[in-house]
C-alpha cells in the first residue's frame, strides 16, 4: 500500500445507528493514531426524479442538503463526545457514496463504513451494498463495523502466504500494536467445508506430512513482523477446512477480524463475494479488509 496523501480515517455517514456507530469507530481509530476524522454524507438526488418535470428542482436541493448537514452535525457531534481534542472535517458529497469513499481511499490511511443501514435522512447511504462496493475497489484498508465493538479481545488475522494475505498480516500487527491487543494468526488451508474431513475415508487421503507443512506456511508468512513488532503477542492456529466458520467463530471474541480482499491456497475464498462478504454479513465483530499492495 502507498503512504497515503494525508494522515486521515475516512467515514460515511447516513443517519443510521450503524453509521453512527461507525463514525464512534472512526473518531477512536483516528484519535489513536494521531489523525484526521473526516465524516462524508452523499447526496443523491436519483430517488427523487431530480430534474424531472414535475419536481421543485431547487426545492428538493434545499430539502435534501439541509438533511445532509443535520447529519453531519449530529455526527459531528457524537465523535466530539468519543475524542473532544479530535481535529473533525465534514463534507457534503454529491452523487454515489461508494464512489466518493473509493476515490477518499486513494489519499487517507483507512476508510470506515456500517455494516448496513437504511439511513433516517432522504439521501441515506445504503451502507449494506456501499460496504461490499468499497472493500471491493478501495485502494486502503475498509473497516466495516458491525457486531460488537469490544476494547477487549485479541485482533484476529486471517493467513493463506498470498501477497495480500502477507499486506494485512502488517496491518493486523499494526492494529494490535496500537490497541495493546494480542494477535491470534489463522491458516485454514483447505476450502473444503465443515465435517467433510471427519470421515476417515477422507482424512486418510491427506498426506502425513501436511500439518507440519501448513505450520511451517504460517510461521514463514509471520516471520520478520513479530521482531519489528515486539510488543505484541502472537497465537498461532491451524485448521484444516472451513475458513468462514472458522474467523466468525473468532469474531465472537476478537475486537478486530483482518482479512485480505483476496487469497490464494488454503485462503483462495477469500476473494471478495465468498468469505469476506461472509464476514461482512455475519462476524460479531468489526471487519477491516485489506487491499494488495500492488492494487
Amino acid at each position: 500500500m502507498s503512504t497515503p496523501e494525508r494522515n486521515a480515517v475516512v467515514v460515511g455517514a447516513d443517519g443510521s445507528e450503524t453509521a453512527k456507530s461507525a463514525v464512534t469507530f472512526a473518531a477512536e481509530m483516528a484519535s489513536r493514531r494521531g489523525a484526521t476524522l473526516e465524516i462524508v454524507h452523499a447526496l443523491d438526488f436519483a430517488p427523487y426524479g431530480f430534474g424531472g418535470p414535475y419536481m421543485d428542482a431547487g426545492g428538493v436541493y434545499e430539502w435534501v442538503e439541509e438533511g445532509g448537514r443535520a447529519i453531519l452535525a449530529d455526527v459531528e457531534k457524537l465523535a466530539k463526545q468519543v475524542a473532544p481534542d479530535l481535529e473533525i472535517r465534514t463534507e457534503l458529497a454529491i452523487g454515489s457514496s461508494s464512489q466518493w469513499l473509493v476515490d477518499l481511499s486513494e489519499k487517507v490511511r483507512y476508510v470506515v463504513v456500517g455494516a448496513s443501514g437504511a439511513g433516517a435522512a432522504a439521501t441515506a447511504l445504503l451502507l449494506g451494498n456501499t460496504a461490499v462496493s468499497v472493500t471491493t475497489h478501495a485502494k486502503c484498508p475498509v473497516v466495516v463495523v458491525r457486531g460488537e465493538t469490544r476494547d477487549s479481545g485479541p485482533v484476529v488475522v486471517g493467513v493463506d502466504g498470498s501477497a495480500t494475505s502477507k499486506a494485512a498480516i502488517r496491518t493486523a500487527f499494526e492494529e494490535a500494536s496500537f490497541r495493546g491487543a494480542p494477535l491470534v494468526a489463522v491458516h485454514v488451508w483447505s476450502d473444503l467445508g465443515p465435517g467433510i474431513l471427519e470421515d476417515p475415508r477422507a482424512a486418510a487421503l491427506l498426506p502425513k506430512s501436511i500439518e507440519e507443512e501448513e505450520h511451517a506456511v504460517l510461521a514463514e508468512s509471520l516471520a520478520g513482523w513479530q521482531e519489528e513488532f515486539p510488543d505484541v503477542t502472537v497465537e498461532r492456529k491451524v485448521y484444516v477446512d472451513n475458513p468462514r466458520a472458522r474467523l466468525v467463530e473468532w469474531s465472537k471474541q476478537a475486537q478486530l477480524l483482518v482479512v485480505g480482499s483476496r487469497g490464494r491456497g488454503g485462503f483462495r475464498g477469500m476473494l471478495l463475494g465468498s468469505t469476506s462478504n461472509n464476514l461482512i454479513g455475519k462476524s460479531e465483530c468489526p471487519v477491516m479488509v485489506v487491499r494488495p499492495t500492488d492494487d
